[in-house]
């Protein structure tokens, strides 16, 4: 049996001239208008020209190939190299299991479910394929978040990326998934002021899980909180839903209240990180049954 990893993420441009069918990949193939394209761009200008979430999803992978001794690829959900690629490549170098490792903790069929769908359309039955789903309570992604608001003493507000509403109809486990592991790094850190909401929902016709970090700003301001630190759980990595989202539009609204806001640093490579990442692919592999060759 010989072993690769994919790892997988959500894919950014990589050049400004990227961005139109970067954008219209996201939205299925459809076309979008100039003004989105424009507004997108914008934002990437403003954090200095693109994300850096290639970088360090890299980072990542070189990180946990080092760490685990076997192949590590990097498979994009809307961006080069594809997770198809990524397939390919593992497949070339002779993997007979695929071990898919979703850089996001907590499941989701509109997220998480997409991946697995994208991976097996393109392994086609040709590997093994073992499937990292959901990790949102793995002690060792909550130690490192947990270390990183602990001794605070401003109010945590814990965030994620908010989704469409009808995920909760369908009994999809996000929402649950994210309040549990608020609860359960606050517990780790010792919190007494905390709360959870939403981010980055995108401008459609239905309505999106709430509330929003920029209302719960808001909140928390009339309730008399004058310190905020905001941790988004959600995200591993530093990219636009970090850079723009918390760092530009989050920061500017509480500046208009008048509150102070820090935002937790991203995980991105930090070796704590990189080593739970490890450990769920070797625990995901013994319940497999068999061992890493």
């Amino acid at each position: 049996m010989s072993d690769a990893v994919i790892l997988m993420a959500y894919g950014s441009p990589s050049r400004p001239e990227d961005v139109r069918p970067y954008l219209e990949d996201v939205r299925g193939g459809r076309p979008v208008s100039d003004e989105a394209v424009e507004e997108l761009a914008e934002r990437y200008r403003r954090i200095g020209g693109r994300s850096p979430l290639d970088d360090v999803t890299e980072a990542q992978r070189a990180a946990l190939e080092q760490e685990l001794s076997v192949p590590v690829f990097v498979g994009m959900k809307h961006w080069r190299p594809r997770i198809a690629e990524a397939v390919e490549a593992a497949l070339a170098g002779g993997a007979t299991r695929i071990i898919g490792l979703v850089l996001a903790p907590h499941y989701s069929g509109l997220s998480v479910g997409e991946y697995r769908e994208r991976l097996e359309a393109a392994l086609a039955e040709r590997a093994e394929l073992v499937l990292v789903e959901s990790w949102h309570d793995h002690p060792g992604f909550l130690d490192a978040v947990a270390d990183r608001v602990r001794g605070t003493d401003a109010w945590v507000v814990f965030t994620a990326h908010s989704l469409p509403e009808r995920i909760l109809a369908a009994g999809d486990p996000y929402k649950e998934q994210l309040l549990d592991t608020s609860q359960l790094v606050a517990e780790r850190a010792g919190l007494e002021h905390c709360s959870f909401a939403f981010q980055s929902a995108s401008a459609t016709r239905e309505p999106w899980l709430g509330p929003d970090v920029l209302d719960e700003l808001g909140r928390l301001h009339e309730a008399g909180v004058r310190k905020v630190l905001v941790a988004p759980i959600g995200f591993v990595s530093d990219h636009l839903e970090i850079l723009w989202d918390l760092d530009v539009e989050a920061r500017k609204r509480a500046a208009e209240l008048g509150l102070e806001l820090e935002r937790t640093a991203s995980l991105n490579d930090d070796p704590a990180f990189v080593s739970a990442l490890a450990d769920l692919v070797e625990e995901r592999l013994a319940v497999s049954g068999t061992q890493r060759a």
